[in-house]
């Protein structure tokens, strides 16, 4: 997988142009109604705080060997997904075709509605909540944004959020080191 060039985003069809494809068995279709209305960014790191290891690809494929390190033994039998990750080089997989529901939220409320997955996109970021994520990771989740946001008319900068807002005392990704203010500094 090659450095992802952050100007090639385009959503083409229901996948991202500049974005490698590999093909999640967690999905299911969206209900007639659900226009994308939320994208919620999460992190995600196997084991906690070590990157670079594939691991969390091969747990969005149902791939993953859960006994090949003791903290996976509470994935065994996990079906999750997301439409997206972002490695810590910036290079950018996609899981799940945009008019899927990808199973990232889990339960989930967002302003009075629940399922999320139902409406929303959702980005994994390498990393962990107690770390910070780098200058690639913010330029591709960036360009993702700004690919979604002119493919998706409806959908606005105010309806961008991490997993601790639509989860909260469940989740608390992306986690203190994401720079929101900087990641929208960059979609300005």
């Amino acid at each position: 997988m090659q450095q992802t060039d952050t100007n090639a985003f385009k959503v083409v069809g229901q996948r991202l142009s500049g974005a490698e494809w590999l093909l999640s068995p967690f999905s299911s279709a969206r209900p007639p109604w659900a226009d994308i209305e939320l994208v919620v960014i999460h992190c995600i790191s196997l084991p906690e705080g070590v990157y670079g290891t594939g691991y969390p690809a091969q747990l969005l494929l149902g791939q993953l060997d859960t006994g090949s390190d003791p903290s996976f033994a509470d994935l065994a039998d996990l079906e999750v997904s997301s439409h997206f990750l972002v490695d810590r080089l910036g290079r950018v997989q996609q899981f799940v075709e945009l008019d899927r529901q990808a199973w990232h939220a889990g339960v989930s409320e967002w302003r009075g509605r629940s399922s999320c997955n139902r409406f929303s996109i959702g980005i994994e970021v390498e990393g962990c909540d107690s770390d910070g994520y780098t200058e690639a990771q913010y330029e591709s989740v960036a360009g993702m944004l700004r690919a979604l946001l002119d493919h998706y008319p409806g959908l606005s900068g105010d309806q961008i959020v991490g997993h601790q807002e639509v989860a909260p005392g469940r989740k608390k990704d992306p986690g203190p080191g994401f720079d929101w203010a900087g990641l929208f500094r960059r979609l300005a």
